[in-house]
């Protein structure tokens, strides 16, 4: 039998976040939803907020009983004119398509203030060191472009529900409450470590919000979510493609893969033991769970584009661990996914690569300027972790690792202070903000309530991780002090049996 169509007219802000649900396929100014298999759909599973209006078109089945504005919270109005409207010249559907693409770039700008912050004192900068030939210098196009790479690469598993599919997989393992909990915590923890802690948060929030509606456990979603977030920004820091300040500081620093790994390990491997003990203070934790079965991978996705991604990805790999040049797998990647589908090369996050541009030229004229650069050496000199820290609760961690590489040469100190500094305030790590929108968009009156958690938690973190950091620093410096000592005695041993 033909599935009927209900036709829709509705306002969507960003199709991104409705392609990172998998529901929705974008195809000009028509989106189709597909395949909705399931009568139990979530207010959740769609959100959209209103910009411009789209188009879309829904195909149910004949006994699937949908409430669009009860079930889908879409202000949706039958439309009768959509067969016409859709058969709007092309030419004019790819201008008009264009053209919101590039208002909503434009509003992004408008509504970053990171970005607008590092282009302002950028510019200021330039006042005093103007613009020469080695402005081009300031820019680390290594770091730049494995960013650019390793966001197309995870963008293209998004889209073909790569996430979605290990998390289901892993869900349908579950019995009890901190199961549930430890799985959805512990996906974003070892997920960020190859796919960021944005992405992580992006993919993995919403689909914990989901779930736990389903199984009925909203008590459990706060805590969760604040736990969620802990674990992508102290998860990823274990690894040089966790996050953007670490794959900027493995670049510049040049260290080893294994050194890199054995400073990061003992602050990820704490973190990890303390948010296995804090799954056992969640509410009613031996409580079973019993799934709905709504939640479904409604996009299977392209098992070859999967393997090619995954090709992809283990090339950009190889760039991070130097064995390619950057730029050939740059371009690799950009053919490869302009082929595959072009869409996916402009959901890459160039606010934030337009951030690091922003922050290379400010700390690069600061650089030559003589006086400012020696005062900042002496503030930072011996104190890298705890200014390191400080700073990011202020500007977050990203910005805080662009402004502080320049002036000290401690770079394992400011490697642990940022990502440690991603914890503690809510802008300490620009990701924490991601964790708050989703959990804001659904329960707009827990706002308040979560703030207050993820504050206690983040302090808590925060205290603990940084007196452990400490008293390695205390340890590691008698270790040096005692070596220091011995080579002493050693010294002044053999110029007494050289006098005798």
């Amino acid at each position: 039998m033909e599935e009927p169509k209900i036709n829709v007219e509705v306002t969507i802000n960003s199709v991104d976040n409705i392609n990172s649900l998998d529901i929705v396929e974008a195809n000009s100014r028509t989106k189709m939803v597909e395949s909705l298999s399931s009568n139990k759909i979530d207010e959740a599973s769609l959100t959209l907020e209103v910009d411009t209006k789209e188009m879309i078109q829904i195909n149910s089945s004949s006994d699937m009983d949908i409430d669009l504005k009860k079930k889908m919270e879409l202000k949706a109005a039958e439309d009768p004119n959509l067969i016409e409207k859709s058969k709007e010249n092309p030419s004019e559907a790819a201008d008009n398509k264009n053209g919101n693409r590039f208002k909503r770039f434009l509003k992004n700008i408008k509504l970053d203030p990171v970005l607008l912050i590092a282009w302002f004192i950028a510019i200021i900068s330039a006042f005093f060191i103007y613009p020469d030939r080695e402005y081009i210098d300031y820019i680390d196009w290594r770091s730049l472009g494995i960013l650019w790479s390793l966001m197309i690469v995870v963008q293209g598993f998004k889209k073909n529900s790569v996430f979605e599919k290990i998390g289901q997989f892993l869900l349908k393992r579950v019995t009890y409450g901190w199961q549930l909990a430890a799985v959805l915590i512990f996906m974003c923890f070892f997920g960020s470590m190859l796919i960021t802690n944005d992405v992580a948060l992006i993919t993995f929030v919403p689909f914990a919000i989901m779930i736990l509606k389903s199984s009925c456990r909203e008590d459990l979603m706060i805590p969760v979510v604040v736990y969620q977030t802990v674990a992508a920004n102290m998860g990823s820091m274990l690894t040089p493609i966790g996050n953007p300040q670490n794959l900027y500081l493995y670049g510049v620093t040049g260290m080893s893969i294994w050194d890199f790994l054995l400073t990061m390990l003992p602050l990820s491997s704490l973190t990890l033991v303390l948010l296995a003990l804090c799954i056992f203070t969640l509410p009613k934790k031996t409580k079973k769970i019993v799934m709905d079965e709504y939640f479904t991978v409604v996009k299977g996705g392209s098992s070859l584009q999967i393997v090619i991604y995954f090709i992809l990805f283990l090339l950009a790999l190889c760039t991070v661990l130097r064995l390619i040049p950057w730029y050939i797998v740059a371009g690799i990647i950009f053919v490869v996914v302009a082929i595959l589908d072009y869409k996916i090369i402009f959901r890459a996050d160039y606010i934030l690569l337009l951030t690091f541009i922003g922050f290379f030229i400010f700390t690069g004229n600061i650089g030559r300027i003589t006086k400012i650069k020696e005062i900042l050496e002496d503030v930072i000199q011996g104190r890298e972790f705890l200014v390191s820290a400080l700073t990011s609760q202020l500007i977050s961690n990203v910005p805080a690792t662009l402004l502080l590489t320049g002036f000290t040469h401690r770079y394992k100190s400011l490697l642990q202070g940022v990502n440690v500094g991603g914890l503690g305030t809510l802008i300490a790590s620009m990701a924490s903000l991601i964790s708050y929108k989703a959990i804001s968009n659904v329960y707009p009156h827990t706002k308040g309530k979560y703030l207050k958690q993820f504050t206690l938690v983040n302090i808590v973190f925060l205290i603990i991780l940084c007196a452990f950091c400490n008293d390695n620093d205390n340890n590691n410096n008698k270790k040096k002090k005692d070596k220091k000592r011995k080579r002493t005695i050693m010294t002044k041993s053999s110029l007494v049996k050289t006098n005798n």
